[in-house]
């Protein structure tokens, strides 16, 4: 199996290259919506007025960017990031500030589901890169004032009224220059799902704030998350991608004296951070390495990098393999991981009923 990450700058008002994303993805979500979202899924009214109430600062670019590729009822609800289908990853994450200011982190999740785009953009006028989501939204990310963020899904089923985590990131990623700012943000917008959001700026101030639909946020000191927020509320999840034991391994990690960057970084593309259920379509696809002060970061794999930096972002192209020989990776026909109408929704195909239950909550 093969994925290509494709690195893309966009600088100033979106434009042709923005659209070319959406024209290739928008098939995928938007049948994942209409499979998955069409009980849950609220109106555009209701979606948009929510955006103005607690993201009032994104609208031009939300609707620059609806009028740019035409959107349908359908694209500018999702394009508002209200309440979208309920869906799992997984995900380590760890910061250090002693020595260095760097935000590491895994992703992982299914291989289909994943744009597999690092975006660097000025919709705002302020630099970001970011792992693209969603479409606009973002899962990792800098921007130019140096402030760095990620996720790791909260390990908790419940699902609330709210809006997805990715769309949240991109938020902060877009109008907020310290942590501080960053915390305000994520305590105010609501998460319809739980996730843990760590955050640290170039000062090297870092929070990580534990978001649920049913809780209060928390804001917390912890340099590390996995899945599972203040205890484990779902077993069955945590058993099967070893939150307690990442957790673990982290915290022990961490707590070593003169401990650095690259130590850590490395740290992440070995077990048990490292995932590799690929037959179970669960895994890692990539390490993500930001440094605010020098404001570079890079892609990681076990036998592959990708290094960008805010005055230097060369748009490239990266096949990284996952658990195949060469020989069938050059036979394969397929060499760009495009979510299709199919790659987005319907995992069937590939995935069992069981495993199913980990990417998608009803």
């Amino acid at each position: 199996m093969q994925l290509r990450f494709n690195a893309i700058s966009e600088l100033g008002e979106p434009g042709a290259k923005f659209k070319k994303l959406f024209d290739s993805y928008w098939p995928g979500y938007n049948s994942w919506l209409t499979t998955k979202g069409a009980v849950s899924v609220p109106d555009l009214a209701t979606s948009q007025a929510a955006l103005r109430k607690y993201m009032p600062e994104m609208l031009p670019t939300y609707e620059k960017l609806c009028n740019l590729v035409n959107a349908d009822a359908v694209a500018a609800q999702f394009l508002t990031g209200f309440q979208p289908p309920a869906y799992i990853s997984a995900c380590s994450q760890a910061v250090l500030v002693e020595k260095e200011v760097q935000l590491v982190r895994n992703y992982d999740y299914h291989p289909d589901l994943f744009e597999g785009t690092l975006l660097l953009s000025s919709w705002n006028g302020k630099k970001v890169m970011a792992t693209s989501d969603c479409l606009i939204g973002a899962v990792d990310g800098m921007n130019e004032s140096g402030l760095a963020i990620s996720l790791t899904f909260g390990g908790r089923k419940v699902v609330g009224e709210g809006f997805g985590i990715p769309f949240i990131l991109r938020y902060v990623l877009e109008f907020c220059d310290t942590t501080e700012e960053a915390v305000a943000a994520l305590t105010r917008i609501p998460s319809h799902m739980a996730y843990n959001v760590t955050v640290v700026d170039r000062s090297g101030v870092f929070k990580t704030v534990l978001l649920s639909p049913d809780r209060t946020p928390l804001v917390t000191e912890a340099a590390f998350t996995t899945n599972h927020q203040i205890h484990v509320d779902w077993p069955e999840n945590a058993t099967f991608n070893k939150s307690m034991e990442r957790s673990e391994f982290l915290s022990d990690l961490l707590a070593q004296k003169g401990l650095d960057a690259k130590t850590l970084a490395d740290a992440f593309l070995r077990k048990p951070l490292y995932n590799t259920l690929f037959s179970e379509g669960f895994e890692t696809l990539f390490t993500s390495v930001y440094q605010p002060v020098a404001g570079t970061m890079q892609l990681r794999w076990p036998n592959e990098s990708m290094f960008q930096s805010f005055d230097n972002f060369t748009e490239s192209h990266k096949l990284v393999q996952f658990g195949e020989s060469a020989k069938e990776l050059e036979q394969s026909d397929t060499l760009m991981n495009t979510p299709s109408e199919t790659s987005r929704v319907t995992p069937q195909e590939s995935l069992t009923c069981s495993t199913l239950e980990r990417f998608y909550l009803n």
